[in-house]
């Protein structure tokens, strides 16, 4: 314990003297250092999220690795769409559809997957699913489908009064899914601690709260340094540059994804569920609003609404998530079915 804990202080440190003081994307061995401190400062925000899971218990943990994560994925967007530059106005998007996609079919099917091959039948609460999947369907309609309908301004946008009714919806659909979550039926959320729990003292939590931000910061920087390297190699190759967008978001997602795998691997399926759900969730329920009110206070165009192909692979996959998720057992053709789902939505993507 006390070798891993030395390394994941270390990870990022190097991350960051690498991002301060080294030019990323000007050589072949920078990027390929970039990426593996990349990836080591991933595994290091994984295992501070779990420290601090421990101290707080569930599903405070999965809590705070969801919207910290959540709020490093909207200041991203919110300095892309900044910066300017084409299809701006769509980045935001593009990104949450990605990551709503990454969710429900990737973490979710190689979780299911994995605990199908290790366990055979995992259990969960349907209950906790049930309330999860009620706030998620109604969001990602608010936001990525109905402005497709709306009339008072041309093309997949809302006008400033409907953008202003929808960051309220999604902020009091949020905020009432963790009081639900937390407090009115946190049963619902709980899963089986080990007979042998790990004690975690107050000043390690603190610590590693602190270090949890500090990788996820890296991450996302670092992610978006090596973006334009990415979508070079994207654009050499003739594929779409909307693959990039997914990049980001897989490598945003990696620390989630991680711990949701592991977690399935300890048959602690509930855990997976909160992490992927709950994920999904504050990635919608945060980053819109966030998104929203700045591109109101400085007028910036904002484009919300998803084409027909996705928003039928929108619509497959939360149909799949909700009937693989009724029943409180899962098996391996759950997870195989949504991993299909995600790769026919990467090939879409190829092949329009």
């Amino acid at each position: 314990m006390k070798k891993i804990f030395n390394w994941t202080y270390l990870a990022p440190v190097l991350a960051w003297t690498l991002y301060f003081f080294i030019p990323i994307g000007t050589d072949l061995t920078v990027n390929l250092i970039a990426g593996a401190f990349l990836v080591g400062s991933v595994m290091a925000a994984v295992h501070h999220a779990e420290v601090v899971a421990h101290r707080v218990g569930e599903p405070y943990g999965t809590i705070i690795l969801a919207i910290a994560v959540t709020l490093l994925e909207a200041s991203i967007i919110v300095s892309l769409m900044l910066a300017g530059g084409k299809g701006s106005e769509s980045y935001a998007k593009n990104t949450l559809f990605s990551a709503v996609m990454l969710i429900l079919n990737g973490i979710l099917g190689i979780s299911m997957l994995i605990g199908a091959l290790k366990h055979k039948e995992q259990t969960f609460q349907t209950k906790s699913v049930t309330i999860a999947l009620v706030a998620l369907v109604s969001i990602l309609v608010l936001t990525l489908v109905l402005p497709n309908f709306t009339t008072s301004v041309a093309g997949p946008h809302y006008s400033k009064p409907q953008l202003i009714m929808v960051t309220i919806a999604c902020v009091l659909i949020y905020g009432s899914f963790l009081f639900t979550q937390t407090i009115r039926h946190r049963e619902y959320f709980l899963t089986e601690e080990s007979e042998h729990t790990t004690i975690i003292s107050r000043k390690e939590s603190l610590v590693s709260l602190l270090l949890l931000l500090v990788c996820l910061g890296v991450v996302i920087l670092l992610a978006k340094s090596l973006s334009p390297v990415i979508e070079s190699g994207v654009a050499a190759a003739g594929l779409p540059n909307a693959l990039v967008g997914v990049f980001i978001a897989a490598v945003i997602l990696l620390p989630e994804g991680i711990a949701a795998v592991r977690a399935a691997t300890k048959n602690k399926f509930q855990t997976s569920i909160n992490l992927s759900l709950g994920s999904a969730l504050a990635s919608i329920g945060l980053s819109i609003p966030t998104v929203a009110i700045l591109c109101t206070a400085l007028d910036l165009p904002l484009v919300l609404g998803l084409d027909k192909k996705s928003m039928i692979l929108l619509g497959l996959s939360v149909f799949t998530v909700m009937l693989s998720l009724n029943k409180g057992r899962t098996n391996g053709l759950y997870g195989m079915v949504l991993l299909v789902n995600l790769m026919t939505y990467i090939f879409t993507l190829i092949y329009e």
